[in-house]
Order: structure tokens, then C-alpha cells, then sequence
């Protein structure tokens, strides 16, 4: 097996103790139980990431911070009798095990049952009993206990489990149905028919299945149950939503563009996607920022993309003879993120635009905040090890396809399939990549571009090789040096175009919503555009996220693989799609400043979907949800309920520029 000690070690120093544990008990049993002899094989290497991992039976594996919370409201202690309701892998009664004299659990499935028997008896646990029932009964001849926890969400507390609680005993357990908003509670019995109780927040949990709880999924008793609960809960926050919800019109409709004009103040305006290719997502972005440039003074679009490739687009947009030579734009994996009609679209707008402006300096520029050319290096790499090592190339392409702060599927990932060709191809790889980053930075000075100065030539040129080597290899220090380097690069943007200057970022919702209020940054240490401006720029920011429930997105399968039009898969009922979805209202725009109550309500932290280049429906729950508070994440957030995928450019759709195929090479 694994040595994971160190990866168990920084999870409980990470998302433990940082996120406010404090039982010394507790820590320290999280410390001593190995959580990846209890999740299935192949998932070891995730066992210490901050996420629930499926098990057999469609039941999960809780994510480590809940197991300690909810052991840490449970307030057990040495010599106590514990009960614990859905056994589930068996960890957190593995875990309760190492504070308390005995740990009684029942699990409903018996394959369950007994795969944790076997776990606990292979670990020497010798001081639980584990039985396979209906758990909303408790287990009355063990009772009473000094603590019962409840691993599934019922629609209420069982009585059964009330009344086998000692007095003085605590009950933890979540409530609320499947499809909405579930509670964590704590209920305490304080004599021999009174108990109090208090509201630990929002959290998701498997339904309780048992003559106390939820009926068994699609029968007569769970349809009886559920819907009265659903009717009475479930309308509440979407009929907040549509209250709060700002109508949309037309795209070309100029009052589009005029219900952002309370962001016109803003120095920066960043504006979101959920996926890289939703028609939708492009047109609004596109009418905001016409907006913002034609009435208030914004001269800067910075996009998520390569400085070489929209540095084409912007000596067109800014009537600018072509580099000579130069490769059309946007030729390399994604081709359809940036040319896609949309795109087009608004170049040749922003070039009319600026063939009124006969100052040339204030003409509206797009630019590329990826100056590093992660596209064409990640390229490089690919066409070397395909050449060199096919094995490696394809690992390489797994990886790469999973560079994103989202991902949480294992099977996708690859780490665990790194060879020793890969790591021997590292040193070719990095060479390889250097001399393409000193061409790009040799093309920059013969054009004379005033943002790249000697003193950023020379920042760029002295970190290169740690960013190659970490792009390499991935994680959490690739994301983050390429999002620093983004932000700096808009930095230098904002002090090129002088002291005045307002700017237009189009990036995904990964990069502009503040990744401290999400799963990146929560979880994984990753920081992110968004953040960093908030940090560095305060109230003179603006973060507007979009999103959708279902429709078709241009996306691939695989990194370098062909582009396809896929099915957006109907949001999760857990997420805040879904909320937005049962509101009714579509497109609108939701401000979070403007409705505290609501505000108050979306802090609570739910699923958000995430669609990069890459979309795997069939893995879509790990694959492309992630955990975020919404409205700290936003500033507001522009709903589309169903979209459509982008067009890619073709020669159909050759322009009449100079020459004809400028700027995008049809």
C-alpha cells in the first residue's frame, strides 16, 4: 500500500485544523486511521483530498471535513458508547473507534457490512460491532448512548434514535430531502422527554432509507414522504431567485448592455463562462463589453488566451498591418474556443468601433493574458513524446486534460500512470519549451510591443523553466503560477494604457469567481484572477459569473481531441444551476448587492458546474462539479436556462478584411 502519512498529515493540518477543528481527540484519530484502506481501489491516491469519493452500493465515502465535524459536534469522549446510522466505507466509525470505549453501526446494505467488518478486523479495530439493518430504529439493545451520528439525511430525527439517547447524550444528524436544502443538527437530550436543538448549516447527504426515514427510492412510502416535504421547502429559494432576477432582452438590444452600467465604475469588469463553448456565454459577454467601451471609456479586453494569437487579433481590431509571416491565430487545441463566429463577430465590431477613434491610443486593444503560450508548450510536449514515447504521450494527454481546478474524477487523471520514460523525457521537454517561449519573446521585441519592456522580458525568460517543469508534472502550483501570471500580466496591461484605464476580462467562471470561496482555494491551497484582483484592487472589481442547466457545448473528450457538439446534461438537483433552473426565469441577471436576504441564502455553500474544453458527461457529477458559495464567489451571476454550442470558423466564414482571410486565416 501507498505511504500516505504525509498526505494524511496535511489533511488534517489543511482542511481540519485551518477550517476551524479543534478537538484534539479528533485531529488526532484523523491522523492515526488510513482513509485509503477505506475507499475502493484505484482511489488511494485521493483519499486525502477534501471530497466525498463513491463506494460500492451508489453510497459515498464523506469528505474528511464532515466526518471531523460531525464527530467534533458529537462531543465524544473516553469510556462513551457510540451509535452510528449508515456505515457506509466504515471510516468514521474507524475514526470514532480511536477516541471512544465501543462503536455500534449499522448499514443497511450487507455487502457493505461486511466489506467494513473485514477492514476493521485487517486494522485490529477490535471495539466495533457492526450490524446490517434498518438504522432509523437505532439498536435498543445496546442503548443508551452517549452519542448517535447519522451518515444519510432523513426528513426529521427519528424518535427511535431520540429515545436511545442517555440523557445529556447528543444526537448529529442531517436533514432535509435528497433534492434540496439539507441541515446539519445537533440534537441534545436534556431529560426524560426534552431535548434541544441547534442548526449547524447546509450540507448533502445520501437519503435516510428506513421505516423512519425516506421509503426506498421509487416506492409508494418514499413518494408518500417526500413530496410533502419537497412541496413545502423545495419553491422557496427559486421563488427568491425569480423575485431578485433582473430580465434579460436581446443580445442586440441595447438595454442588455445598459443593465451592466452599474459596473461601469469598476476598473476591472471580469466576466465569466461555464464552459469554453457556449454561443450564449460569447454574445452576452460581447454585449456588456460593447457597452463598456462605447459609453464608458474601457480600452482594454483581456481574454483567456494566448498573448501571441490575440496579439494577431489586436493589430486588427486596432488597424495594424499584420506581422509578416505570422501563422494565422488560434490554430492549436482548443481551435473553436476563440475561433468561433461569435469571436468574430465581435473583432469586426471592435474594429469598426475604432476606425471612429482617430486617436490611435485610445482605441480599444484584445489582448492575451496567457503570455507564457501554455497552448503551443503543451503542443510541443505532446508532438515530442509522440514521437519519443507514445506511452508517455498518451499519459500526457490524460494529464493535460485535467488541468483544471474542478477535476475530481481518478479515473481521468493519471498521476498513478507515470512511468519512468515520462519523467526521463523531462529535461527534452523543458528545452524544447524554453526556445519556443524565446521565439515568441524574440517576435514581441521586432514588433516593438510596448507592454513587453526589457525588465518583464527578462522576469519571463528567468522563471520560464520553473513553469515548463511545473506545467509538466500539473497540480495546484501550475494552476496557481498561471494565474499569477495572468493577473500580472493584466497589471502591465492597466499601466501600459496609463493611470486611467478600465478593463474587460473574459475568462471560465474558474479563473473570475474568487477561488477563496471555493473548493480551489478552500481545498486546494489554488488561488485565481478573480482573487487576486479583489486582493489587489478591492471595491474597483467587478466579478459577474454565467451559467445554464442544459443545451448542446462545443467540447472534446480528450485533450488534442476533435471537437464535438455534446448535450449538456440537466443540472444536478444540489447545485445552484438547479436553483436557478426552478426559478423559472431565464436569461436574467441576479445582483447579490442589491437583495441581502437572498444574498444571505446563496453564502451557503452548494455544487456549481464547470464545462472547460473538455466535457465527460457520463462522469459529469466528480468530473465537473465542485463546491462554491456563490455569492462570494460573484458580484452577480447572468443566467441562460438553455444554450447552444459555438460555431466554429470555417471557410464559410472567410470576412472581408485585409487581406481577405485576416485576421483569422480562413
Amino acid at each position: 500500500m501507498l505511504d500516505l502519512s504525509h498526505a494524511r498529515n496535511q489533511m488534517v493540518d489543511i482542511h481540519l485544523s485551518r477550517r476551524g477543528i479543534r478537538d484534539r481527540n479528533v485531529l488526532q484519530a484523523m491522523r492515526e486511521v488510513p482513509r485509503e484502506a477505506f475507499v475502493e481501489p484505484g482511489f488511494e491516491e485521493f483519499a486525502y483530498e477534501d471530497g466525498p469519493l463513491p463506494i460500492a452500493e451508489g453510497q459515498t465515502i464523506s469528505q474528511p471535513y464532515i466526518v471531523a465535524l460531525m464527530i467534533e459536534m458529537a462531543e465524544i469522549g473516553a469510556g462513551d458508547h457510540v451509535l452510528e446510522v449508515g456505515t457506509g466505507s466504515g471510516y468514521a466509525a474507524a475514526v470514532m473507534s480511536r477516541i471512544v470505549e465501543r462503536v455500534y453501526t449499522i448499514e443497511r446494505h450487507a455487502a457493505l457490512a461486511e466489506t467494513a467488518r473485514q477492514r476493521f478486523r485487517k486494522l485490529g479495530y477490535d471495539n466495533i460491532e457492526v450490524r446490517t439493518g434498518d438504522g432509523t430504529k437505532g439498536w435498543p439493545g445496546a442503548a443508551p448512548f452517549d452519542a448517535i451520528l447519522v451518515a444519510a439525511a432523513g426528513p426529521g430525527a427519528p424518535l427511535a434514535l431520540q429515545e436511545q439517547l442517555d440523557v445529556a447524550g447528543r444526537l448529529v444528524i442531517p436533514v432535509g430531502d435528497e433534492f434540496d436544502a439539507q441541515r446539519l443538527l445537533k440534537v441534545t437530550r436534556t431529560g426524560a422527554a426534552t431535548y434541544t436543538e441547534e442548526d449547524f448549516g447546509g450540507v448533502r447527504f445520501v437519503p435516510l432509507i428506513g421505516e423512519q426515514g425516506w421509503g426506498e427510492p421509487g416506492s409508494d412510502s418514499q413518494i408518500a414522504a417526500d413530496l410533502p416535504h419537497r412541496h413545502q421547502r423545495r419553491s422557496s429559494l427559486p421563488q427568491m431567485i425569480a423575485a431578485a432576477a433582473e430580465p434579460l432582452p436581446d443580445f442586440d438590444d441595447p438595454a442588455f448592455g445598459a443593465l451592466f452600467d452599474r459596473f461601469a465604475d469598476r476598473r476591472v469588469v471580469l466576466l465569466g463562462e461555464a464552459s469554453h463553448g457556449t454561443s450564449e456565454f460569447y454574445r452576452a459577454r460581447a454585449a456588456i463589453t460593447r457597452r463598456l467601451i462605447e459609453k464608458h471609456g474601457f480600452t482594454i479586453v483581456a481574454v483567456e488566451a494566448d498573448w501571441p494569437d490575440a496579439a494577431a487579433i489586436d493589430r486588427y481590431v486596432r488597424h495594424r498591418p499584420p506581422r509578416p509571416g505570422a501563422a494565422p491565430p488560434f490554430q492549436r487545441f482548443p481551435t473553436w474556443m476563440w475561433r468561433n463566429t461569435d469571436v468574430a463577430t465581435f473583432v469586426d465590431w471592435m474594429r469598426e468601433h475604432n476606425e471612429r477613434i482617430r486617436i490611435s491610443s485610445r482605441r480599444a486593444g484584445f489582448y492575451g493574458l496567457d503570455i507564457y503560450n501554455m497552448g503551443g508548450s503543451i503542443a510541443a510536449v505532446l508532438q515530442y513524446l509522440d514521437r519519443v514515447d507514445p506511452l508517455a504521450a498518451r499519459i500526457a494527454r490524460e494529464r493535460y486534460g485535467c488541468l483544471t481546478p474542478w477535476q475530481n474524477d481518478p479515473a481521468t487523471y493519471g498521476r498513478v500512470a507515470l512511468t519512468s520514460g515520462y519523467q526521463k523525457c523531462e529535461k527534452a521537454v523543458l528545452e524544447q519549451c524554453r526556445e519556443l517561449l524565446s521565439r515568441e519573446l524574440d517576435y514581441a521585441q521586432q514588433d516593438g510591443i510596448d507592454f513587453l519592456d526589457a525588465t518583464q522580458n527578462a522576469r519571463l525568460v528567468a522563471s520560464a523553466e520553473r513553469y515548463y517543469r511545473t506545467m509538466y508534472y500539473g497540480g495546484a502550483q501550475s494552476w496557481n503560477l498561471r494565474d499569477t501570471h495572468m493577473f500580472e500580466t493584466l497589471e502591465h496591461l492597466l499601466q501600459a494604457r496609463g493611470p486611467n484605464a478600465k478593463a474587460v476580462v473574459w475568462a471560465h467562471n474558474s479563473h473570475i469567481g474568487d477561488a477563496r470561496y471555493t473548493e480551489m482555494g478552500i481545498v486546494r491551497d489554488e488561488v485565481n484572477i478573480g482573487q487576486l484582483c479583489r486582493q489587489r484592487l478591492g471595491d474597483e472589481v467587478g466579478l459577474i459569473g454565467l451559467s445554464t442547466h442544459s443545451g448542446t457545448v462545443a467540447a472534446a473528450t480528450d485533450w488534442d481531441g476533435d471537437m464535438e457538439v455534446k448535450l449538456v446534461r440537466p443540472s444536478h438537483n444540489d447545485s445552484y444551476e438547479r436553483l436557478c433552473h426552478d426559478s423559472g426565469v431565464s436569461p436574467f441577471l441576479l445582483d447579490f448587492e442589491r437583495d441581502d436576504t437572498l444574498r444571505q441564502r446563496l453564502l451557503e455553500r452548494r455544487l456549481e458546474r464547470f464545462i472547460g474544453v473538455i466535457y465527460r458527461p457520463e462522469t459529469e457529477l466528480h468530473s465537473h462539479y465542485a463546491d462554491a458559495s456563490l455569492a462570494r464567489q460573484f458580484d452577480a451571476f447572468v443566467w441562460f436556462d438553455e444554450t447552444s454550442a459555438v460555431t466554429p470558423l470555417g471557410p464559410e466564414h472567410a470576412g472581408t478584411g485585409l487581406p481577405e482571410t485576416y485576421p483569422f486565416g480562413l
